[in-house]
């Protein structure tokens, strides 16, 4: 009965003294092997992906003229529009009222003086 309680510190100590010359052993071969896997996982995401990326390709070409024809008649009113927005950074979000409408509130010259600086800077 003593010999099996023993059995698993034998173990671990066999192991934890044979893993140094293993790894010196395959350090050489490690780096090629996690080369191979990696090389054998992207081909792997190519060959599923393939097909749905082909589809999609074949789905942009077939959207291309009326993209460019949605651009052609809407980006002059989209630019214009723009113009007239000015910096969307001078605006709340919406807010829907109760009764359905939406609404945009211009923000108060000192809610905009006291906004935060871009990226998170603090002017001092």
């Amino acid at each position: 009965m003593e010999r099996m309680t023993y059995r698993p510190l034998i173990l671990a100590l066999a192991l934890a003294l044979s893993a140094p010359a293993f790894a010196q052993e395959t350090e050489d071969e490690g780096r090629s092997l996690m080369e191979e896997g990696a090389r054998l996982f992207w081909e792997g995401i190519r060959r599923e992906m393939g097909p749905a990326l082909e589809e999609f390709q074949d789905r942009a070409q077939e959207m291309e003229p009326a993209l460019r024809e949605f651009v052609e008649e809407m980006g002059p009113a989209l630019r214009g529009l723009m113009d007239e927005v000015g910096d969307l950074s001078a605006y709340h979000a919406p807010e829907v009222l109760p009764n359905g409408d939406i609404i945009i509130r211009r923000k108060t010259p000192q809610e905009l003086q006291d906004a935060p600086a871009p990226d998170g800077e603090i002017e001092l």
